[in-house]
């Protein structure tokens, strides 16, 4: 009888510091659950370090491991996409080099699909242990305000290690947006899914390569992607201000005819003004990402571009 498949996909930017220690970690694994094949998926993300080199030498000794060299940094949205687009397990798990996402806990995930039916397990950290105060803060009010406002179900420290079956993963391969958002993906796709929390470890190696502007930037991301809402807070507040604006007018009108005083009170006014002509300001911006989204989803650019393979090299 044919043995079922884990594919393994593992996101990689600037990790040759860690890549080894996985590796030696995940093949452990691999011996532990011997009653499934692996594949290991590295997706090089357009690192400047000697992560491919490592990758290449790793395919040469070990068939089970396969990779994906980018053209240049794509980022990890491409990464991941490019990964469960060539995977080739009947299960697939996504996870980062950095070991922060325990290799052993494959094991359990795998058993609890087994066991207990579900289509996906995946892990969450509330704690955000390791996190700046400030990045503490914005993270939990981030998740706080995703919550209200998508209607896709957002699990606070969610991170993307997960383990799911085929038919979830062809779920996800299937929605060919560009401007990707896996975590809102993941929600949106369904499916019954155990969520397991845990305490991230610390990275063996290496640093983030996420700045906070860069997990800001994500998390515009993630609600364009997921939410409207915005768009009609700022209709709202436009028909609000509109109707102050009218109010504020027969008052002025009301206030010239009676005392003839039509020219007092132009600081405020001017204030005002401003006050205004920034909302709206800030309003077109609103308008203006949706737009960008949407132009760039009609361009049909690529999400990756590939210039290597695993099959290169032999």
């Amino acid at each position: 009888m044919k043995k079922e498949k884990i594919s393994v996909i593992v996101p990689c930017y600037n990790e040759e510091e860690s890549l080894p220690i996985f590796y030696n970690e995940i093949t452990n694994v691999a011996k532990e659950l011997d009653k499934v094949d692996f594949e290991f998926l590295f997706i090089n993300d357009g690192s400047k370090d000697n992560t491919l080199n490592i990758l290449r030498e790793l395919s040469k000794k070990d068939k089970r491991v396969r990779f994906i060299s980018f053209s240049r940094n794509f980022g990890k949205e491409g990464g991941m996409y490019a990964g469960l687009e060539h995977a080739t397990g009947d299960y697939v798990a996504i996870m980062d080099a950095d070991m922060q996402d325990p290799p052993s806990m494959i094991i359990t995930m795998y058993e609890d699909i087994k066991k207990e039916g579900y289509d996906c397990v995946a892990l969450y950290s509330p704690n955000h242990k390791g996190y700046s105060i400030l990045r503490k803060i914005f993270t939990n009010c981030w998740y706080k305000l995703i919550g209200k406002i998508s209607s896709t179900p957002q699990i606070p420290g969610a991170r993307d290690f997960r383990l799911m079956k085929r038919k979830m993963v062809d779920a996800i391969v299937n929605m060919k947006e560009y401007n990707r958002y896996s975590k809102g993906i993941f929600s949106f796709v369904g499916f019954n899914t155990k969520w397991i929390e845990y305490e991230a470890p610390d990275r063996v190696a290496g640093t983030s390569k996420f700045s906070f502007w860069k997990l800001f930037r994500y998390a515009i991301e993630g609600i364009l992607a997921f939410s409207t809402t915005p768009l009609v807070i700022s209709a709202i507040i436009g028909l609000i201000l509109c109707l102050i604006a009218f109010i504020t007018i027969i008052i002025i009108i009301v206030k010239t005819l009676v005392f003839g005083d039509p020219v007092s009170g132009w600081p405020s006014l001017a204030c005002i003004v401003i006050f205004m002509g920034g909302l709206q300001l800030f309003f077109f911006g609103i308008m203006g990402m949706y737009l960008s989204k949407l132009y760039l989803e009609v361009k049909k650019r690529p999400k990756y571009i590939i210039s290597e393979t695993e099959q290169d090299c032999h």
